[in-house]
Parts: structure tokens; C-alpha cells; sequence
């Protein structure tokens, strides 16, 4: 099957790389890409439970334990804290009403952001992907959490904290989770779901016990309710503080994304995501807020501030002051606890993860897409979960600890709120073409204000980055320029787009071919679009072969196949 437009086919050869760019887009672009699976191969194990804590397992990490006190530096008061908290949460929801919207256009669609980056813009022909999925597959990595999962099992273990102590039992947690992965969907969803009910046992027994706290419960923590007697008091009114306290609270919820790379494999996607991917959502910021609630009532708000440690950390000790012993044990849980953290989103990201990088290999985006589809040995993307464990061992292993890391790690965080940002452009973009096309309605569709929000706090989110930190532009995360990894990003995003171009159109030019899209059948019922090289003086014969499947294609969107 060719993947084309019929007025394409009927234009002048004088250029038709030139042509294909200036072409009317209509609803017809919507059939380019990769082709629709309408019977998953990977199965259907996604129920509305892994729904939920795919979701949690992914959005809840460390930073729980960490980020409340950066957040309270910042903005210098509990209430704004709060608020921020709170903004954090609905900047998510917006956005994930936008993916849900996309979901309903995109129901048999897996692959997430890159799947939907594809729809959103069609011209240049396969470009929004293409430099996603070069963003995606080299640059996006769980090394982070293997790391700090390597740091704290280690001191609760009471192993030495050495360099390769570290790396060693991070390569492993990545080997382990790969292996999970690779032998069965089903057995990592339930392996994810069990670490996800793990972490909002833990928060919800942190909760109940700062609610014992304020209501005088523990009778060794002094004025309890003491920090929220004037909740606004010390509020800062710095504004790197602030801008980098919203940053902060975006990240914390980073991951509610998770189950929309997985949507092909959930039995009946639209009505299942419409109501469990918002109620992880939900229960994530409930526990968020009682959390903060329960350290803000334990621990000092002068503490907080002026301590290095963990916020979690005070509030152990705080607790259970009784006994060294005492002391030791609840530092030791909460050692495991950080670490089982981690290791939840190592597990629930690499499963997202595998379908965003088989997707980019479906949509011809990766060399051999046969082997980026295949489903083979085990029912589920091999390939993709083993370049996944290539590019997060070699980042664990080969940058020295420090600047050199933290560079790496944050270099994909810039360009990732760019396509966020793009995305939703992409919306507006869908819905005018529909409406030019008469488009039905859909299930869901997000209110117009709401994806305004949401594009308005990614734009900001794109510009926060640029502000400098409070001390000067070398005091961020590196001892260089603060914003290099910034600038590093648009480089990413540059060089992926000279290699589009090279691809797509010089050396088609040049070689005196075009690039076209034709859909291959695997043997386990994979399927996925493979790049092929039409050499001009056929290039009209070839195109008039493949009409009928191209008007096959469109035929089965418009029965509700793959929706527009």
C-alpha cells in the first residue's frame, strides 16, 4: 500500500518534491504514516487497572520526596506552595485533555506524542516525527532513576557509595526491568501495577500520619499546626525563584502521558482513558497535597528551608526522635521507599517507552522497520526495548558523574516542551480540517480554553529555562552556562532537521528517486510502513499502481478504523 494524496498523483513531475511541500493539506493527510493495526499484536493487557498505576508508577518518583522543600525555597511560603501544587495539576489536566482528544481521533493508535505529531502536521511529509523519534530514541532514558534507585539501595544496605558500585547496580536494574519487560506485557503491567500500590501505600501512610500530627497525636512535635497559622507568611517575591519553583512543580508530574504510547492495547481505549487516565491523575495530586500537608505540619518551616536534606528526611526524624535505633530504622525505610520509587518508573517508563520507539520504527522513521514492529519471540517489541537498554547503559556508564551527566540528562528536557508545545497547535490544526471536511463528532473534545491554558503554560515552560538562576548565569545544576543545555537542545532539534532534509529531499534529488510509504504484513500480524526509493521515470506508473490501496486506506478511516 502507498500512502499518498490523489491530487499528488496528478501533478506535474517537474519537481514533485516542491510540489508535494506546497500542496493543499485536506483530511487525506491524515492516512499518512503507519498503518493502522486493528487487531494489536502486542495483545490487549491493558486494563483499567495498569490504566491507573502506569500512570502513578511513572508520575510518582523521587522527587516526592525531594521537591516540596526546593518548592517552599522558591516561592518562601507554605500557601503559595500549595498553590503551586495545585497549578501543577491542572497544567496536567489540560494537557491530558488534549491527548484524550487526540485519543478519539486516534483510537487504534499507539505511540503517543509521536503518533500524534505525525496527524497534527503531515507536510513536510513524515518531518514532525522524524525529529521526535531522533529526539526520543537517543536522548530518552531511565538512567537517572537507575542511578538514584543504585544510591539509596546501596546506603540502605549499608554498601559503600563507590562509582562502579553505582553503575554496576544501575546497569543491572535496567538489564532486570528489560528482561521483565521483553518475556511478558502482561507479568511487567502487573510487576508495575504491584510497585504503583507500593508507592501510594507508602504516601498514604505518610499522610495518616501527618494528620495525626495536627490533630496533637504525637505529642514530641511541637505546635503542629504552626506552619499554617499564616500560611502566606514569607512569601518570596524573587523571580527566579518562582519561575524555577514552576518548572520544579512540572516535572513532578511528568508521566500522566504514559498509557497513550499503549492505547492499541487496551480493549475499548476511548471510554477506558476518558475515565481512568484523569483519575490517576487525581489520585496522584490528592496524595501530593496530603503529603505536603504531613511534612509542612512536622517539620519546621525554618528547617525546611535552611536544611540540605531530604524533606522526607526531617520529617523520619522528626517522628521518631526517640532513639538513635529508632532513628536508623525509619531513614533505612525510607532509603527503600526512594528506591522502590525509582524503580517504578524505570519499569513503567521503559514500557512506554518500547512503544514509542516500535511506533517511530512503524512509521518507516527507523532503518529495517520490520524489525522495529516485529512482535517477536515473546509477543512484544524486542527491538525496541533493547535500544532502550543500549542508549540508558551507555549513559549510566560512560559521562562522569557530575556536570557531564547532569548535561545529558537534561538536554532532552528542552526540546521535549517544544513538540509539547507544537502538539497542541497541532489540535487547533486537526479540528480546522475537519471542520473544512464536515467532519462527526467525537467523544471527547477539549474545551478550546483549556487547550489555550495549556499551550500558554508551555510557552512558558519554553521560556522559563532562559531566565537566569539567582547567583548568576554559572550557578544552575553545571558549573557552565546555565542555559547551555538549552541551547544544546535547539542544536538537537537543528541537526535533526539537516538530516531530514538530506533524507527526504537532497539525496532524493540528487538520485534522481522519490521517497514513498508502502504497508508490509508481517507474519505475527505486525504491521508497518517501509520506505521505498521510486525512481523518477516511474515514479506516475507507480503512483496509478498503488491508487486503489491509497483509496483502500481512506476507505477504512472513514468506517471508523482509524478516525481523522
Amino acid at each position: 500500500m502507498v500512502t499518498g494524496s490523489d491530487e499528488t498523483l496528478n501533478q506535474s513531475r517537474l519537481d514533485p518534491i516542491v510540489e508535494e511541500q506546497q500542496s493543499r493539506i485536506t483530511v487525506d493527510d491524515d492516512t499518512f504514516g503507519a498503518p493502522v493495526e486493528t487487531v494489536s499484536p502486542l495483545g490487549y493487557h491493558v486494563d483499567w487497572i495498569s490504566v491507573i498505576f502506569l500512570n502513578v508508577s511513572r508520575i510518582i518518583g523521587v522527587g516526592v520526596f525531594v521537591t516540596p522543600a526546593t518548592i517552599l525555597r522558591g516561592v518562601g511560603s507554605v500557601g503559595l506552595s500549595m498553590i503551586y501544587w495545585v497549578i501543577g495539576f491542572l497544567f496536567s489536566a489540560a494537557s491530558l485533555c488534549v491527548y484524550l482528544e487526540y485519543l478519539c481521533y486516534y483510537p487504534q493508535r499507539s505511540g503517543g506524542i509521536v503518533t500524534y505529531l505525525e496527524k497534527a502536521f503531515p507536510r513536510p511529509r513524515l518531518m514532525a516525527p522524524f525529529l521526535y523519534a531522533c529526539l526520543f530514541c537517543t536522548l530518552s532514558t531511565s538512567s537517572a532513576a537507575c542511578i538514584v534507585f543504585a544510591e539509596y539501595i546501596l546506603l540502605a544496605l549499608q554498601y559503600d557509595i563507590t562509582k562502579w558500585n553505582v553503575r554496576g547496580v544501575a546497569v543491572g536494574l535496567s538489564t532486570s526491568m528489560t528482561l521483565i519487560c521483553i518475556l511478558s506485557t502482561k507479568w511487567s503491567l502487573h510487576f508495575s501495577n504491584a510497585i504503583g500500590m507500593i508507592k501510594v501505600l507508602a504516601l498514604v501512610l505518610i499522610a495518616i500520619t501527618g494528620l495525626v500530627v495536627l490533630c496533637g497525636g504525637i505529642p514530641h512535635v511541637p505546635n503542629p499546626g504552626a506552619n499554617f497559622s499564616q500560611p502566606f507568611y514569607g512569601t518570596s517575591y524573587n523571580v527566579n525563584g518562582l519561575v524555577s519553583a514552576l518548572l520544579k512543580i512540572r516535572f513532578s508530574y511528568v508521566g500522566w502521558e504514559s498509557v497513550f504510547s499503549m492505547v492499541n492495547e487496551v480493549k475499548d481505549p476511548i471510554p477506558t482513558l476518558k475515565k481512568f487516565a484523569p483519575l490517576s491523575l487525581v489520585v496522584v495530586f490528592a496524595l501530593y497535597m496530603l503529603v505536603n500537608i504531613a511534612y509542612f505540619a512536622t517539620v519546621p518551616l525554618e528547617k525546611i528551608k535552611s536544611s540540605n536534606e531530604m524533606i522526607a528526611n526531617l520529617f523520619f526524624e522528626t517522628i521518631f526522635p526517640s532513639s538513635p535505633d529508632s532513628t536508623n530504622i525509619a531513614l533505612t525505610v525510607l532509603q527503600v521507599l526512594v528506591a522502590i520509587s525509582s524503580l517504578g518508573s524505570v519499569i513503567a517508563a521503559t514500557i512506554s517507552a518500547s512503544r514509542i520507539i516500535r511506533e517511530s520504527g512503524r512509521q518507516g522513521l527507523l532503518p529495517y522497520p520490520q524489525i522495529w514492529a516485529s512482535t517477536k519471540p515473546f509477543n512484544t517489541p524486542l527491538a525496541a526495548y533493547l535500544l532502550r537498554w543500549t542508549v540508558t547503559s551507555v549513559l549510566i556508564v560512560i559521562p562522569p558523574p557530575g556536570d557531564a551527566f547532569n548535561f545529558i540528562v537534561d538536554l532532552q528536557y528542552y526540546p521535549e516542551s517544544i513538540y509539547a508545545f507544537l502538539l497542541i497547535i497541532g489540535l487547533f490544526l486537526i479540528r480546522r480540517r475537519r471542520r473544512a471536511v464536515g467532519a462527526s463528532s467525537i467523544p471527547f473534545r477539549a474545551w478550546t480554553f483549556v487547550a489555550v491554558f495549556a499551550l500558554i503554560v508551555n510557552l512558558m515552560i519554553m521560556i522559563i529555562p532562559w531566565v537566569p538562576p539567582e547567583g548568576g548565569i554559572y550557578a544552575g545544576d553545571v558549573s557552565f552556562f546555565y542555559a547551555t543545555y538549552c541551547i544544546a537542545g535547539l542544536g538537537v532539534i537543528a541537526l535533526s532537521c539537516v538530516i531530514y532534509y538530506f533524507w527526504y529531499v537532497y539525496f532524493p534529488r540528487r538520485g534522481g528517486y522519490r521517497i514513498r510509504q508502502v504497508t508490509e504484513k508481517l507474519s505475527d500480524g505486525a504491521q508497518t510502513s517501509k520506505i521505498v526509493k521510486v525512481p523518477i521515470e516511474v515514479l506516475e506508473e507507480w503512483d496509478a499502481a498503488h491508487v486503489d490501496d491509497v483509496q483502500h486506506l481512506v476507505g477504512n478511516e472513514e468506517r471508523g478504523e482509524d478516525q481523522t
